[in-house]
């Protein structure tokens, strides 16, 4: 029998669990799809007593991390520790150093420092491996950097956080405010106690920023990418949104535009006929378009134990197969050094909602605010009478520039009549 793929996994959380039951469960397949077994040898984790529903007898146990990549029994590093830095970028430069390959499901690491880490294996003549990066299950990376590799790309766009489209459909099915819903994602395990990197958009920005390097063939560009998250989303919004035929979600998308990449996160409307717009709960979902391929779309779920875990496995079946394709699917000397546009330059339509007190003139100010940076309206929505109090009126736009956008949302939050921020919310086509 041809010798196994000897691997070592750091990080033993619910995915790294996921990697060792399912190379045990499915080791039939696995071995004849990959030519050889593939079997996890070596593990490093912070706590060893604790009870991961999983054996490690036998499994050769390490402290430090870094130690995995100086095993000389070890062929490649299952890296699932997290974060952007500290052990698990150690990890992994240590693995590139000792010529050993890399999977790893760090999407942090990969868009704070995929650039030198791609560099430095390329140098070193190793495969590093990230399909579980982005969208968990989903595989979207072969996708794109394989399976559309004859395609000009023109747009990447998604669903990328499970835990912000939650969040937003709960809002919608059930008529309920942002707050509340997140206290309960939380009870239910979809939220973390601190929810930050999911509903400031961060994650999603890590994610987008690799698929971005994928799409258009172009190093990582993390800080780059213009983020917004959904906190200020409302029930009151999303209402509207449905009244006007569209659903809000929380897309990432990467276009090439004129002069550059534009990559921005942030909450959208799209309209209800779209399929992302039916994309609900935990799932995720990315569309991408082709010059040739037209338009193509994954829709899974994108994270927890199985499904990222089936992501990390693909990686090493392609590792035991000697299958090799450079980080950003092509190797450094051939990147793009297209620019990144900023959020300034982005042309589109506007949904606006504001809270104004119902008197005479307030409208007219407002249109005039818009008509002096040259946005003209589609359509606008106010109801009923109530003088003297305060009622919502909601406005969308013909397409403008962003800039504009901006310029005249300045001058109509500084009218007396409005009382609350202004809500802007950027319109997606299907």
């Amino acid at each position: 029998m041809t010798r196994p793929l000897s691997v070592a996994v750091a990080g033993l959380g619910t995915v790294g669990a996921g990697v060792l039951r399912m190379l045990r469960d499915n080791a039939d397949i696995i071995a004849a799809r990959a030519g050889r077994p593939v079997a996890v040898t070596a593990v490093s984790a912070r706590d060893r007593t604790r009870d991961r529903g999983v054996s490690l007898a036998g499994l050769r146990w390490y402290d430090d991390p870094a130690a995995l990549a100086a095993d000389p029994a070890v062929d490649a590093v299952v890296e699932l520790i997290g974060g952007a830095d500290g052990a698990a970028r150690a990890l992994v430069l240590a693995a590139i150093t000792a010529h050993k390959p890399v999977v790893t499901a760090n999407k942090a690491l990969l868009a704070v420092h995929g650039g030198a880490l791609a560099s430095a294996a390329e140098a070193a003549g190793v495969t590093l491996a990230f399909e579980a990066a982005v969208a968990g299950g989903i595989p979207v990376i072969k996708a794109l950097r394989e399976g559309l590799a004859g395609n000009r790309i023109t747009r990447v766009s998604g669903i990328l956080n499970g835990t912000c489209n939650y969040i937003l459909t709960v809002m919608r099915e059930r008529g309920r405010e942002f707050a509340e819903v997140l206290a309960e994602a939380q009870k239910l395990g979809y939220a973390e106690a601190d929810p930050s990197f999911d509903i400031d958009g961060i994650d999603a920005a890590h994610k987008l920023a690799i698929l971005a390097a994928l799409a258009f063939g172009r190093p990582v560009a993390f800080g780059d990418v213009h983020v917004e998250g959904i906190r200020e989303v409302s029930a009151l919004d999303i209402a509207y949104a449905g009244e006007l035929g569209y659903r809000i979600k929380l897309l990432g998308i990467a276009r090439a535009a004129e002069g550059g990449i534009e990559t921005r996160v942030h909450p959208c409307m799209v309209p209800q006929s779209a399929p992302i717009a039916r994309v609900d709960g935990v799932f995720n979902a990315v569309v991408a378009e082709g010059d040739h391929v037209g338009r193509v779309m994954l829709e899974g779920r994108g994270a927890g134990a199985g499904p990222t875990a089936s992501a990390v496995v693909a990686d090493l079946i392609d590792l035991a197969r000697g299958r090799a394709t450079p980080v950003w699917g092509a190797g450094s000397g051939a990147l793009s050094n297209a620019p990144s546009l900023p959020i300034g330059a982005h042309v589109g339509t506007y949904y606006l909602r504001l809270m104004v007190v119902d008197r005479p003139g307030v409208i007219a100010d407002v249109t005039a605010a818009l008509r002096d940076a040259g946005i003209s309206l589609e359509s606008m929505i106010q109801r009923g009478r109530a003088p003297g109090e305060a009622v919502p009126v909601v406005l969308v736009t013909h397409e403008t520039d962003e800039t504009s956008m901006r310029a005249a949302l300045t001058r109509i939050a500084a009218l007396d009549a409005v009382l609350e921020k202004p809500v802007l919310i950027r319109i997606e086509p299907a």
